[in-house]
C-alpha cells in the first residue's frame, strides 16, 4: 500500500491516540482513500468506519483477542502509561501516554505482538500495516471525546460477535 507519510508528534509524556492494523486489512479501497485529497481526520474515519464492516485481515477474536490484550496490559508503566484500549478483528485504537519516543514504543508493541500472534495463529510474514495513525490529545475535551470513541467501538460489532471483551479502560 502506498502512504502519504504524515510526521508523527513524538512528544513523551503527552496523550496520544493510536489507530493500527493489520496488514492483510488494506485493500484497493483503502489504497484509493489514502490518496484522496482530504484532511487526514476525515480519510482516518473514513478508513475507520470501513474497517469496521471489513473481514479483511480480521485475526483478532477469540484467542488472539486475548494474547493482544494481555500484551497490551502487560507493557503498563514500561514503555507508556495506558489509559484504554478496543481491539476490533482487524485493528486496535488505543489511548496511552508514552514513557519513550512514540516511535520506540510502536516498534515494541507491533514487532512483538506480530511474533506472539503469528506463533499463535500458525501463520507467517508481515502480521501489521506499515503505517500507523497517531493524535496528540489537546485537551482534557479531546481525551473525553478519543476516551469515547475507544470504548464505544466495539459496539459497532453488535452482541453476536462481542462474546470477549474487546474494550479496555482505566475508567471502567
Amino acid at each position: 500500500m502506498s502512504y502519504i507519510h504524515l510526521p508523527h508528534l513524538d512528544l513523551i509524556g503527552h496523550y496520544q491516540f493510536i489507530t493500527f492494523r493489520t496488514h492483510d486489512s488494506t485493500d484497493s479501497f483503502l489504497k484509493k482513500l489514502a490518496l484522496q485529497n482530504k484532511p487526514n481526520q476525515k480519510i482516518q474515519l473514513e478508513v475507520d468506519k470501513y474497517l469496521d464492516g471489513s473481514q479483511n485481515g480480521a485475526y483478532l477474536n477469540d484467542e488472539a483477542l486475548i494474547t493482544l490484550t494481555g500484551f497490551l496490559k502487560s507493557k503498563n508503566e514500561l514503555i507508556y502509561e495506558l489509559i484504554a484500549f478496543s481491539i476490533m478483528p482487524n485493528h486496535v485504537h488505543i489511548l496511552i501516554k508514552p514513557l519513550k519516543s512514540l516511535s520506540s514504543v510502536m516498534q515494541i508493541i507491533k514487532g512483538t505482538s506480530a511474533k506472539l500472534l503469528n506463533e499463535l495463529l500458525k501463520r507467517k510474514g508481515k502480521f501489521w500495516a506499515n503505517e500507523y495513525y497517531d493524535k496528540v490529545i489537546r485537551d482534557q475535551t479531546h481525551f473525553e471525546s478519543v476516551y469515547r470513541y475507544i470504548k464505544n467501538n466495539p459496539l459497532v460489532l453488535g452482541e453476536a460477535k462481542a462474546s470477549l471483551p474487546r474494550f479496555y479502560g482505566i475508567y471502567e
